[in-house]
């Protein structure tokens, strides 16, 4: 047998080795039980490739982001084939690995149960425990037809091959382009075959080698993501390179569901989406009231200090001024249906920046008045499908803090600097601290608009800008708006979840197809650059990300009630009412629970609303002229002076404290 040279990458080291012909990449890594897969030539293979002279070879690791996808999608498989094992009439869709997990579609004749989902994941252990081998096999498209007669969803995207991408979500796992594949399922000791599927891969060698899994749940899904198609039956679940992880995740989606903002929302009285007013329509409550305007308000008083003027516009539109702004061709799917009158079709507003250019517009600007930030709390409706509607995070009608920065090019980098630190700094004094920065960037997709230069000329200044923050900086190709590239801050809350927060995105294209132009300081005519900017994305959205960050418990300066008085007897309710007085005189939030409940169930009660300071009396206190403070964790301060418990409390508020 003729010798084989191959270079083995790790990190920065490599490793050149000489091998026999059909040496597999599983022998360059023999022993070591976490690789699961090998990159060949940038390539993702199985471990069962047979290496050739000259390649270069990186292991991949199954906790590495490569290796948890083809763990989930491996499992995506076993589950497939414990569905057809247990339900032989059931018809495959799709089942691609996606963030913390994967799931699977199916044409079946009635919905999974809870018990279906139970056999479901104890007929996938006993595949897992048999140690079928993953085995790719190179067919045709002909060859695949006839062998996959009996699956007309898997026969439609044979059709799809090389553009399963745009045509389906996840549908490149399966037809990726280049040359089609089947994977086996082999019987270990036999070698006989136990299930197959179409599929790209890679896998992993063995069922065996799949770690730790769990199904979560059923829903439906339509194919292919379009309602004009059949309605399938999915199944979500997770896997993990250990049971460690797993257990670790569960545990974590217990936390998270604690922390579900639509939950904590009704038991705090914040807010509800009332089934009359319909899906993504919020209404908010006087508590959430409260927290809403104090958030708007201190962003208002920022803004002021930052030199932002603050503007109006209406709700509803001229179809035409989405068409000049290019929103109604490249996003018109995202809004509601035309609504026409008088002749013409008008259009509830999807976003604020068409209105924004025509105040530009509205008279003769010169190069002194730049830059000119324009600010509004706008309200827009967006018309989102009902399967990915989720109540504050994903709603049909809500109203971004959105600001329009015109200046000069001269004063594009400047103004890209201060604007991330600025609203870097402000998401920081809500209590968000751990961030990292996106770079979105157009692609080949027909759907961006203006010239090539000017897009890099854009995206260099983001670039650049985003640098400066120290931050780590994440590509995201092909993210960008159609008219320009934009910086998305990304936010980790209390639990580790990642949100996309405030974007920053550099527009050369409106103000081109608007019109707009400035006098320069030779006279002449110039056309202005145009910076979009959502700090919270929209209010509602952020009000819902701080309610699950917080848990509901929201640093006093938030909450819908800063201070409860509970005293010990009804003897002590007039005073702890005084105390309210001078407390709402220096400007607190603070209510008194004169109730008949015992003094025990009104702490309770406190504690459920979450309440920061609980101020309570009895005989002691009143004759020394002080309260106790019972704190949200269950701590307790005793003997406080009246004007000093209100001082403390005002101190905390003002430095926006957590308690």
């Amino acid at each position: 047998m003729s010798d084989v040279r191959v270079i083995i990458q790790r990190d920065s080291e490599r490793d050149e080795r000489v091998v026999t012909t059909g040496t597999t990449a599983a022998d360059l890594f023999a022993g070591e039980r976490t690789i699961v897969a090998a990159r060949v030539g940038g390539e993702l293979k199985d471990l069962a490739y047979e290496v050739k002279d000259g390649e270069e070879v990186e292991p991949v690791e199954i906790s590495s982001e490569d290796g948890l996808n083809i763990l989930r999608h491996s499992t995506a498989h076993v589950m497939a084939q414990a569905v057809q094992e247990l339900f032989p009439e059931a018809k495959l869709g799709i089942g691609p690995p996606v963030k913390d997990g994967f799931y699977y579609d199916f044409d079946v004749a009635e919905p999974f149960t809870p018990d279906d989902i139970k056999r479901v994941e104890k007929k996938m252990q006993e595949i897992q425990k048999r140690g079928q081998r993953f085995s790719r096999r190179i067919t045709t498209d002909d060859d695949a037809r006839v062998e996959l007669a009996d699956e007309p969803y898997k026969l439609e995207l044979i059709g799809l091959k090389g553009n399963a991408a745009q045509a389906a979500e996840g549908a490149d796992a399966e037809v990726g382009g280049g040359e089609l594949t089947i994977y086996d399922n082999l019987d270990a000791k036999t070698g006989e075959l136990c299930w197959k599927d179409l599929c790209r891969g890679p896998h992993l060698p063995t069922t065996r080698n799949i770690p730790a899994f769990k199904l979560m749940r059923s829903a439906a899904a339509y194919w292919r993501g379009s309602e004009k198609n059949p309605q399938l039956q999915r199944i979500y679940g997770t896997a993990w390179p250990s049971k460690e992880e797993l257990k670790a995740y569960l545990d974590f989606l217990v936390e998270a569901e604690k922390r579900d903002h639509r939950k904590l929302g009704a038991e705090l009285d914040l807010f509800s989406i009332p089934e009359e007013l319909g899906s993504g329509l919020a209404v908010f409550h006087p508590k959430g009231g409260i927290v809403r305007r104090e958030m708007e308000s201190y962003s208002r008083k920022r803004h002021e200090d930052a030199d932002y003027e603050f503007v109006n516009t209406p709700h509803i539109s001229k179809e035409q001024l989405f068409v000049t702004s290019g929103h109604l061709p490249n996003y018109g799917d995202a809004m509601f249906p035309p609504l026409e009158f008088d002749g013409q079709n008008y259009r509830l507003k999807a976003m604020n920046c068409p209105m924004h250019n025509l105040i530009f517009k509205a008279r003769g600007r010169s190069y002194r008045e730049l830059p000119l930030r324009l600010f509004e709390f706008g309200t827009v409706y967006r018309y989102e499908k009902s399967g990915v509607v989720h109540g504050l995070t994903r709603a049909r009608g809500f109203t971004q803090d959105d600001s329009h920065i015109y200046c000069t090019k001269e004063q594009m980098a400047g103004e890209l600097d201060s604007l991330l630190t600025f609203v870097l700094d402000l998401l920081r004094d809500y209590g968000l601290h751990d961030f990292e920065l996106e770079l979105s960037t157009r692609d080949d997709s027909p759907k961006f608009i203006g010239e090539d230069a000017e897009w890099e000329e854009a995206t260099e200044a983001l670039r650049q800008a985003a640098e400066k923050q120290g931050l780590p900086l994440v590509p995201d190709p092909g993210g960008a708006a159609y008219y320009g590239p934009k910086i998305s801050v990304q936010a980790k809350d209390a639990i580790g979840r990642s949100w996309q927060m405030s974007t920053v995105q550099v527009d050369f294209q409106q103000p081109k197809r608007f019109n707009l132009e400035y006098t320069a300081a030779d006279g002449s005519k110039q056309q202005p650059v145009m910076i979009h900017r959502a700090l919270f994305g929209s209010i509602e959205r952020f009000f819902a990300v701080l309610l699950e960050h917080y848990a509901g418990a929201f640093p006093a300066w938030l909450a819908p009630v800063q201070a409860i008085g509970i005293p010990i007897g009804d003897a002590h309710v007039p005073y702890l009412a005084e105390f309210a007085k001078k407390a709402k005189a220096a400007g607190l939030r603070v209510e008194v629970d004169a109730s008949s409940d015992r003094m025990q169930k009104k702490i309770r009660n406190a504690q459920k609303q979450k309440v920061p300071f609980m101020v309570i009396a009895g005989d002691e206190d009143m004759t020394a002229g002080a309260v106790s403070f019972r704190y949200r964790d269950g701590s307790q301060e005793n003997g406080i002076p009246v004007d000093e418990a209100i001082a403390k409390i005002v101190k905390i508020v003002e430095e926006r404290a957590q308690v």
